[in-house]
């Protein structure tokens, strides 16, 4: 090749050079950010929002439990008392549980001269991390108590 040649080959490189150092290079840049980080950003969203349902899931078992302990509490008779538990826990945790709502009562009886509470525990299966696909144990239970109401109501 003639040395006549290369001379203007090189100076057209270099001034191609020193014009994409500028803004020029950097461009797509951000398609390319955005494209990577958008599925990272919405994973973030749907993980928030499944603990979100865990912890609202947490207080509405909680809230369950005194609900359901209270409403046995007031009852007359042991089976009336279990009966309306668990429709309190039932009608508590509708929206909440994805499974069946479980009414246990867990004090000694419904004598208040033996045991003077009434004694609950509500457990369910919680939608939670199911949403994502995460296999994470998410039965809850809560306890609660409530005094037996000497003013019973008649049956």
């Amino acid at each position: 090749m003639p040395a006549g040649l290369t001379e203007p080959v090189h100076s057209w490189l270099r001034r191609r050079r020193a014009a994409c150092r500028g803004p020029a290079a950097d461009r797509g840049l951000s398609t390319v950010e955005v494209v990577i980080l958008a599925p990272v950003m919405i994973l973030f969203i749907l993980v928030l929002v499944a603990f979100g349902q865990l912890v609202d899931g947490r207080g509405a078992i909680d809230g369950a439990a005194r609900d359901a302990a209270r409403a046995g509490s007031i009852q007359k008779d042991h089976a009336l008392a279990m009966s309306e538990a668990r429709r309190a826990a039932e009608s508590d945790l509708a929206d909440v549980c994805s499974g069946p709502v479980s009414v246990v009562q867990t004090s000694s009886g419904f004598n208040p001269d033996v045991d003077p509470f009434f004694t609950v525990e509500v457990s369910c299966q919680v939608r939670g991390l199911a949403m994502l696909g995460l296999d994470v144990p998410t039965h809850l239970s809560a306890h609660f108590s409530s005094p037996l109401d000497p003013y019973r109501r008649a049956a």
